[in-house]
Order: structure tokens, then C-alpha cells, then sequence
């Protein structure tokens, strides 16, 4: 086993796909193959399920990425010791974030972090912001942009960058959406009303509140993972959605929509930087939080 070989791995658990993975590594599918194969004699137990079209980890694949992505960072932080011959940082930061924190809250985070450590290279994965914590905590992640929960999970820290309220949009032309608004008594009838919400995370947990205070079941149109869809779905006219104000100031389709006065109104919530504590006493991740 080596760090090449821990590193073919944890391309083939990030995509799960061995022509992706084999392209990522730079190496054939065959290799790759060979290389995991390998692996598996040497641990003595299957870390994928693979078939023609599906490739899985196990539960034992998912205890040795962990192991792997810790032997593979360990790797990288004595390397950048050993060849250290000044004051500068070098060596790799790994973040998560959605597609929106991407371009808005991180651009301005790295515009301050990159002259100042041009050592370090940024591994940036976005997606869905619901997985940003727990994908810190399986140290996926070394820092993830994430909205904050009521209960932060232990051993993690959050540091807030801006308070994002909630938002209720509809399109622009009513016309584009029969909703029954207002109802006679000119309060929206919400139980008739299409919903697009988010799969989960905070933003749908409050909505979901918001509803039993009301004492409604909604009626769910659409869910979907990441609020960037909602306004998309939204501005076509499928329903009335909620998403972060951040969301909807920086999406292309903002002018396609518009704000739907609610009252009483969503609880905002907090986005910020998580990280798990132990990540700090890393020179690089450190030297990225204290940005805030």
C-alpha cells in the first residue's frame, strides 16, 4: 500500500465512477482496477460494491476512506515540513460549498486568502449545502460554507460570515401561477398552494414548522436538492418556493421572480465557516479561519 495507491482510492469514492475516477488519476481504468483490487486483497475485505452500472462503498470502504483521506493529509502536511525552507504555507485546503457561496461568499474569502498563501492549493467540491456539515465531520472536508443548525454537532466549530433571511417568491407575472391568493377573507389559502422546497436541511425544517404553526399540510409540487433549482422552477411558474436571500441575490433568474410579502415571516438563519476543532491546529486551515 502507498500514497498513490490511497490516492486512486479516494478518486474512485469521490466519483464513484472508474472512467471519471481513471481521469481524474491520470491513470487507465484497467490500473485503476488493479489498483483497488490490490487494496482489497491487502485489507482482507471488499471496500466497493460494483456492478455494470452502480459503483458503491461498503461499510467497511467507508471506515478506510476515512483512514485515507487522514493518511493522505498526514502525508501531505510532513512533505511540506521536510521541504519547508521558509515561513510560507504549502500543502492543500479542501472546502465545500454550494454553487451560490461559491461564486458570492467564498470569491471574496479567497481573493484574501491567495496572495498572501500562494503555496496552497484549493480543493473546492460544491453541491448540496444540507451535506456541508456532515461531510466535515466524515472528514471529507477540512472547512465547509454551511448554514448553522440549533445544535452544532460536538467537536465541530461554526464562525458566522452573514445572516441570510428566508425568503417566499412567486413569479413575476402572476398570471405565470393560478394561486389561490389572496382567499376571500384576503388571507393566502395556503393548503391549495404549490409548493417548491428544498429536500431538506434547516431552510426546509423551518418551512416545515412554519406549516404546523399554521396548521396546514402543504401541498408539495416539487422537491429538490439545492435552492439554486428552486428559483429556476419558480420563474417557470410550477409554484411558490423558499429560499435564502443570498440565493436569490446572486441567481441569473432573480428578475424572473419576485418577493411574496408572508406574514409572520421565516426565521433567517446564519451562514458561515464549519470545521472540525482538532482542524485548526493545521497551519493552513487555521490560517483560512482566521479570515473571519
Amino acid at each position: 500500500m502507498n500514497i498513490r495507491s490511497l490516492n486512486h482510492f479516494l478518486a474512485l469514492a469521490e466519483h464513484l465512477h472508474f472512467g471519471q475516477a481513471s481521469v481524474a488519476s491520470n491513470i487507465s481504468i484497467s490500473a485503476l482496477s488493479r489498483t483497488i483490487r490490490q487494496l482489497e486483497q491487502e485489507t482482507g475485505v471488499l471496500l466497493f460494491n460494483r456492478d455494470n452500472r452502480t459503483v458503491r462503498l461498503t461499510a467497511k470502504g467507508r471506515m478506510f476512506h476515512r483512514y485515507a483521506k487522514d493518511a493522505t493529509r498526514q502525508w501531505r502536511e510532513i512533505c511540506s515540513e521536510l521541504t519547508d525552507s521558509g515561513d510560507e504555507l504549502r500543502g492543500e485546503l479542501s472546502l465545500y460549498c454550494s454553487v451560490t457561496a461559491s461564486h458570492s461568499l467564498l470569491f471574496d474569502l479567497l481573493n484574501r486568502f491567495r496572495p498572501d498563501y500562494p503555496g496552497v492549493e484549493i480543493k473546492l467540491h460544491t453541491g448540496d449545502p444540507e451535506h456541508a456539515i456532515s461531510r466535515v465531520v466524515a472528514g471529507e472536508e477540512e472547512i465547509a460554507v454551511a448554514a448553522q443548525p440549533r445544535s452544532v454537532p460536538r467537536g465541530v466549530e461554526f464562525k458566522t460570515l452573514i445572516v441570510s433571511p428566508l425568503l417566499f417568491i412567486v413569479p413575476v407575472e402572476s398570471g405565470e401561477l393560478d394561486l389561490p391568493l389572496p382567499g376571500g377573507n384576503g388571507r393566502i389559502r395556503w393548503a391549495q398552494v404549490p409548493m417548491i422546497l428544498s429536500e431538506g436541511g434547516i431552510a426546509r425544517a423551518r418551512v416545515n414548522e412554519w406549516f404546523r404553526h399554521l396548521g396546514v399540510t402543504p401541498r408539495i409540487y416539487a422537491q429538490v436538492a439545492g435552492n439554486e433549482a428552486i428559483v429556476s422552477m419558480v420563474s417557470l411558474g410550477l409554484g411558490v418556493g423558499v429560499v435564502p436571500e443570498i440565493v436569490l441575490d446572486n441567481s441569473p433568474l432573480a428578475g424572473s421572480v419576485r418577493i411574496l410579502d408572508v406574514k409572520p415571516g421565516l426565521a433567517p438563519y446564519n451562514v458561515g465557516l464549519c470545521t472540525l476543532k482538532r482542524n485548526q491546529v493545521n497551519p493552513i486551515v487555521s490560517a483560512f479561519w482566521n479570515l473571519v
